[in-house]
């Protein structure tokens, strides 16, 4: 028998954004209390440099220090901390984790890519288990999550070196992105996905977690301001993906931060993870996918709520 709700707290740093959800769950169920995301390129210049610059530490901790205020706020008995990509990939990432612990007494554990496939899988799925194998992508800064899974079981999974921050820094110099260029990133990540999906399973559906597929849904439905209850569940055609594509690759940024439904912290990233859609739904053989608001923050949620005290 259910204990009843459980409030959980949990800080997602990313490649790209900072995130806060602050939940009450129960049995699997996640009720949202507060969730909020402030796009603070944690992983800006890692692919280059491979440590995390001072600034970008700094815009982090700014994010987390207002997070931890409605935390307290909101009383929740639990708060974890993960972080992603960047500060897996960094020399200095252990020393950034170190300082989470000084600053906020906040414990922040560095996932691999076997545990961040996990708990996306349990938050993609968390409302609606799928009965055919279905494929949850997750798109992030630095890197970008592929599992294929059936019920509660993840028949595959792999984290690739592909990801919003990392491609628009590796490809993208000219602005609005030159055609060479934006052929050079396409070919780069269906390089990384062939290899990476070698001896992998079909899959007959999809889900899309994270900001590339959100916005994508905000912008066909020229939501202003954003609505997480419309995005959710949106279906997104390939056909009107490669659409948006052309439309906001064809813009400069000064122009692309005004298109109704694109969040202006956004613009700059989106092309590259734009092309990562559609390449992993080429891959896939995907004409469709669904987009999804429950990605890694509910699932470490659901996580969180069920681990012993």
């Amino acid at each position: 028998m259910s204990a009843g709700p459980s409030r959980v707290a949990v800080i997602d740093v990313g490649t790209n954004s900072s995130r806060l959800l602050v939940a009450d769950v129960d049995g699997g169920r996640v009720a949202p209390v507060d969730r909020r995301s402030r796009v603070t390129r944690l992983g800006r210049g890692v692919d280059l440099s491979g440590r995390l610059s001072a600034e970008a530490i700094e815009d982090v901790c700014t994010a987390i220090g207002t997070y931890m205020e409605g935390i307290e706020e909101l009383g929740a008995e639990r708060i974890d901390a993960i972080a992603t990509s960047a500060v897996r990939d960094a020399e200095n990432g252990a020393a950034f984790i170190a300082e989470l612990r000084e600053r906020f007494a906040l414990s922040a554990r560095i996932l691999d890519g076997e545990e961040e496939a996990r708990l996306t899988y349990i938050g993609a799925t968390s409302e609606h288990v799928p009965t055919e194998p279905t494929l949850v992508v997750d798109i992030g800064g630095g890197s970008t999550e592929l599992i294929v899974g059936s019920g509660s079981e993840i028949a595959f999974h792999t984290s690739l070196q592909v990801g919003v921050v990392r491609h628009s820094e590796r490809h993208v110099a000219s602005d609005p992105p030159a055609a060479i260029e934006l052929e050079a990133l396409a070919t780069d990540v269906r390089g990384q996905i062939e290899t990476a999906l070698a001896g992998a399973p079909a899959a007959s559906e999809g889900i899309a977690v994270a900001g590339t597929p959100t916005s994508l849904a905000a912008v066909e439905m020229e939501l202003e301001p954003y609505d997480p209850l419309r995005v959710h569940g949106h279906l997104l055609s390939l056909p009107a993906i490669q659409r948006m594509l052309s439309q906001l690759a064809s813009v400069p940024l000064a122009e692309r931060v005004a298109i109704p439904g694109l969040h202006p912290d956004r613009a700059p990233t989106i092309v590259a993870g734009v092309v990562i859609l559609i390449e992993t739904m080429r891959a896939f053989g995907l004409e469709q996918i669904t987009v999804s608001e429950h990605d890694i923050l509910y699932g470490t949620a659901i996580a969180a709520a069920a681990a012993p005290q």
